[in-house]
Formats: C-alpha cells, sequence, structure tokens
C-alpha cells in the first residue's frame, strides 16, 4: 500500500511535509523536559511553529495546483467546485472527526471538562476568536477547512462577474485581493488590540482563522505563479531557494540580534510576519518541487513519514503525549530516562500513525477515488 502510493508522488514536496511533523513533533518533545531557555529550547519552539507554517504553504500549494487546473476547464461550475470540496472533505474529515471522538474520550480519562464541543464540529472553535483549551492541534485545520471553502466560492463568483475575462489574471486578482483583505485583518487587529506578548499573540492571532488563511493562500499564490511561468519556476529555482535561506537568517536571528521584539514593534508581529514567514517558506517550493525522485538510502523511510504526517500530527499530542504524561509522570525521572520516555513516545506515535494511515485514512482515501 505505502509502495503503491510512492509511485505517484514529488520526492521534494515529500520532504517539505516530512520535515514539517518532524519540526512539529520536535516542539512538543519538549513538554516532556523540565522547562528551560537554553538555545536548543529555543530551536525547537522555532521549529513547532515553522513546522505548521510549512503545512499551510504547502497545503496551498498543492489545492491551488489541483483546483486552477479545474477553474481552467471550459465545463467549470458550481458542480466543479462541489467536486473539488467533496474530494478535500474525504481527505480531511474523516481523520479530523475520528480524532475529535478520541480526545473527548482522553478527556474523560484524565478528568478535564470540555466546553463547546459543538464548534469543533463546524471548526468554529477558533474562526474569529482565541483557540478553546481542547483539541489544541486542531486549530491548523479550522484554518485550512475555511480555506477550502474560501478559494472555490471566491473563484466561482468571480468567474460569473468576469465571464469574458481572462481566467489566468482573474484567478490571480482574486487570489491576490483575498490576501491583501486578510492582512488587512490582521492591520485591523494591530490597531484594535494592546496585546505586546508573544504569548497573547500566539493564541488570539497566530491561531486564529480570520488571520491566517492568507498563508495558505500565499501558497496558492505560488502554485498559479508554476503553472503559468514554468520556465521561471525552473530557471530560478536555486535563486528563489537563496532568497529563502537569506529571509530565514534574517527573520530568525536578525529579529533577535536586532532586538525586534513584539513589545517595541507590534506592527511587524501582528501584521507583517506572518505572511513574510509564509512567502519565505514558499521561496523553497520551486526547487523541492523540481526534485521528482531520490536514489538516496532513507528515500521510502521519507516518503513514509509524509504520508502519515496528517495521522502523526492529529495523534501525537492530545492522545500519546496526554496519556504518557498522564499515567507515567516525567517528574524527578533522570536526564536518560526522559531520552527514553522521549524515544518510545515517538515509536507509539509513528506506529499508531502508521496503522491509522493503512487501516483507516487510505481506505476512505482509496473510496474517494472510486466514488
Amino acid at each position: 500500500m505505502i509502495e503503491k502510493a510512492q509511485s505517484e508522488r514529488i520526492f521534494g514536496l515529500d520532504v517539505m511535509r516530512a520535515m514539517a511533523i518532524i519540526m512539529v513533533l520536535s516542539s512538543h518533545i519538549l513538554w516532556i523536559y523540565p522547562q528551560n531557555s537554553s538555545m536548543i529550547s529555543q530551536f525547537f519552539q522555532l521549529f513547532g511553529f515553522l513546522g505548521v507554517e510549512a503545512f499551510f504553504v504547502l497545503s496551498g500549494f498543492l489545492i491551488g495546483t489541483i483546483f486552477y487546473k479545474l477553474y481552467l476547464k471550459d465545463d467549470f461550475s458550481f458542480e466543479s467546485t462541489l467536486y473539488f470540496l467533496k474530494r478535500r472533505w474525504f481527505r480531511t474529515l474523516p481523520n479530523y472527526y475520528l480524532f475529535l471522538i478520541l480526545n473527548v474520550l482522553v478527556t474523560f480519562i484524565i478528568g478535564y471538562s470540555i466546553n463547546d464541543l459543538w464548534k469543533y464540529l463546524f471548526f468554529m472553535q477558533n474562526f474569529c476568536s482565541t483557540m478553546l483549551p481542547f483539541y489544541t492541534e486542531s486549530w491548523s485545520l479550522s484554518v485550512e477547512e475555511f480555506t477550502y471553502l474560501l478559494l472555490p466560492i471566491s473563484i466561482l463568483i468571480g468567474s460569473f462577474l468576469f465571464k469574458n475575462r481572462s481566467k489566468k489574471w482573474t484567478y490571480m486578482a482574486i487570489v491576490t485581493s483575498l490576501i491583501v483583505v486578510l492582512i488587512l485583518n490582521k492591520f485591523i487587529y494591530n490597531q484594535t488590540t494592546t496585546n505586546t506578548t508573544l504569548m497573547q499573540w500566539n493564541v488570539s492571532l497566530k491561531a486564529v482563522v480570520i488571520y491566517r488563511m492568507d498563508s495558505i493562500l500565499i501558497g496558492v499564490l505560488f502554485s498559479w505563479i508554476a503553472l503559468n511561468y514554468l520556465h521561471f519556476w525552473e530557471k530560478q529555482k536555486v535563486n528563489l531557494a537563496f532568497v529563502g535561506v537569506v529571509l530565514l537568517a534574517m527573520m530568525y536571528v536578525g529579529v533577535g540580534f536586532f532586538q525586534l521584539t513584539i513589545a517595541n514593534y507590534p506592527m511587524f508581529w501582528n501584521v507583517l510576519y506572518l505572511p513574510i514567514t509564509s512567502i519565505t517558506l514558499a521561496l523553497f517550493l520551486p526547487i523541492l518541487s523540481q526534485w521528482k525522485t531520490s536514489r538516496l538510502p532513507f528515500q521510502k523511510g521519507i516518503v513514509t513519514v509524509s504520508l502519515i504526517s496528517y495521522s502523526c500530527y492529529l495523534i501525537h499530542y492530545g492522545i500519546v503525549l496526554q496519556l504518557m504524561k498522564h499515567f507515567f509522570k516525567t517528574d524527578g525521572l533522570q536526564m536518560y530516562q526522559l531520552h527514553i520516555y522521549t524515544l518510545v513516545f515517538l515509536l507509539i506515535t509513528f506506529v499508531l500513525s502508521y496503522l491509522n494511515y493503512k487501516f483507516f485514512e487510505k481506505p476512505i482515501m482509496d473510496l474517494r477515488d472510486k466514488i
């Protein structure tokens, strides 16, 4: 089953997806260890943030490629939009609701209370307000699902309003306009909030749907560039990746060096920081999307991690780590014992993720292709 899926994939994008989930895992592993302000701890926290942002950009690139090709067909219609949404929902909703049920069971075991559970049924837990303290990793799924609706519906409306215009430029104009509007949302947030702490920024801006859909749409815009300007995409891939490296250094070394803190520069953090991060990560797409195959000895491992990344994202923290911390306390453990604990956590996570992919996620994906 895994081997069959490998043959139709782009290895560079699998690398990006595998790195993203590993970075997210690295961030949550910090919960196992005593809190500290070491350089490694700070890097791992940054990895978690970058991992989710990479998922957003990659998701936008992939769905943008699919939907743009659908949009260019002469028979594009409301039915085409439903077809696109049906395929996305088959891909995302079964796992989401399965792990929602499992998270509810975990809260009963641990003894936590759940408020406003109904919001999770409709991805409303963080639509325009601070994320609720349950099934916390689902915040990014809400961003994804509402973007899946926003993009095709906006394009569908645009296709009726601008029937006689170039489809190529209509699509680009709509996507760009959506990005601008969503960045303006962040500007409004900046003008109406007194937030000057990263903790508050993390929950009230970074994890709120109406401020984050532009991250996925930036990936969509890059897919439009790839499809319409292939020569540029191929010729400039190394240069664009180099610019991405430079921007990463500026964003995550320069910010500290120049003391660009949220307290001193709230406009930078609230309005510009997240879009610049998305653009920075998207600059690696040209080189990664053209890395079709590989003969690396660990190629199969990378592809497998990529395939199970969605399951892994949903199971690793709210279920595996929560239960491990509940039944096997880490207080008082020696460092080598904490390392063993971490290895056990990773092993359980990857095994359960693989089993979920093989026996639940993949069969549903196969069913989607038959309908």
